[in-house]
């Protein structure tokens, strides 16, 4: 039995929730976002409340009854307060800047990595070497953060590359010499 299904979502004031055949919106402050329910799971609102239910036992449905609940919460608080990853650049002479709409990263290859920001996305640079990814959208915010992490994760001798700001890198001790 799902605990995570079963607690009801709460709607905040300044929120609209619409709930159509199959598919949950929600509007707020910092726009709309949009999740589809699968079938045999189910959505109802009851007053300031949402409640996801599941219409059958099946495994299928089981696995599935939580995770849309958390979809769906997830949805209404980035249209209230949105998301944010900080990420952290450590290496000699690597950097980050903004030109327009893409990131523009030094990480030490005979070239720039360019990355254009996705729509529903903003990327700040603070002091060179601190990106911080935001928006409404948690899943989005979290693919953006990893695929910039990916051009260089940070590597276990030095710890030079991009990591996320809270993330412990296990060090390695190098070659001793005799």
């Amino acid at each position: 039995m799902s605990r995570v299904g079963l607690k009801k979502i709460k709607i905040p004031k300044g929120v609209d929730v619409n709930i159509s055949s199959g598919l949950v919106s929600a509007k707020g402050p910092k726009g709309t976002l949009s999740k589809v329910v699968v079938s045999g799971i189910s959505v109802s609102q009851e007053g300031d409340e949402l409640l996801v239910s599941r219409s059958s036992n099946t495994s299928l449905a089981r696995s599935l009854h939580g995770t849309t609940r958390n979809e769906i919460n997830n949805a209404i608080v980035g249209v209230i307060t949105g998301y944010e990853k900080v990420l952290e650049i450590k290496g000699v002479g690597y950097r980050a800047t903004i030109e327009g709409r893409t990131l523009v990263l030094n990480l030490g290859f005979s070239h720039l990595v360019r990355f254009e920001m996705p729509e529903g996305i903003d990327i700040a640079v603070e002091k060179l070497t601190t990106l911080i990814v935001k928006g409404m959208d948690k899943c989005l915010v979290g693919e953006v953060s990893a695929k910039i992490r990916s051009f260089r994760p940070p590597e276990p001798y030095k710890g030079k590359g991009v990591k996320y700001l809270d993330e412990k890198i296990i060090r390695k001790e190098g070659k001793k010499g005799k």
